[in-house]
């Protein structure tokens, strides 16, 4: 390498991992425990044992940070294998999320859903660093169903997702109906099959 293809040296030490799950796991209990006013960066940084300037290094917000405790806590409750039969996969993820949006999950993400909206006017920091990647894998999930025949072609795969999880999302958040994993069950099929 010379000097002008080589990279820029990085400053200060790298991200400690064990920080990092550290600073996540206790902004989300605290969400989950006592409520977003209680996930202060002061309190995270104290109960992680972490300074807020790590914190502030490592997130551009807040926000930023609680939704990155959300989308982890999600990734070890609902994963989203790649392997398997994308109707069965995507059967028990929409079952297991009905259940979680009745528990302290769904307060958590309702109350970071509506801090964004208070805060930036928007959703899009939400969207952008949690639903984005989440919704991809489903997409990828349902095409691959719809290339084996399982699942029906001729909409599209991220209508067919949005179907399915704006539909779970809209009624827990505003009480249309008891979110049910057998619920959820029956709405994949009658999206994804028309049974």
């Amino acid at each position: 390498m010379t000097e002008k293809t080589k990279p820029p040296a990085r400053r200060g030490r790298p991200r400690s991992l064990e920080s990092e799950a550290a600073i996540l796991q206790t902004a989300y209990r605290l969400a989950a425990g006592e409520g977003l006013g209680a996930a202060s960066i002061d309190a995270i940084a104290r109960d992680s044992q972490v300074s807020k300037m790590t914190i502030y290094k490592w997130w551009p917000s807040r926000e930023a940070l609680l939704i990155d405790a959300f989308l982890r806590q999600a990734a070890a409750l609902l994963p989203l294998p790649d392997e398997g039969e994308p109707l069965a996969i995507l059967r028990d993820h929409a079952a297991g999320y009905a259940k979680l949006l009745n528990e302290d999950f769904g307060r958590v993400q309702r109350a970071i859903i509506a801090e964004c909206i208070a805060t930036a006017g928007t959703a899009a920091l939400f969207a952008d660093r949690y639903l984005a990647a989440r919704r991809q894998l489903g997409v990828a999930l349902i095409r691959r169903g719809q290339a084996q025949g399982t699942i029906r072609s001729g909409v599209a795969a991220a209508d067919l997702y949005d179907r399915i999880y704006g539909t779970l999302f809209y009624q827990s958040l505003f009480g249309w109906r008891a979110v049910t994993p057998r619920y959820a069950r029956a709405l994949v099929d009658s999206v994804l099959t028309g049974r």
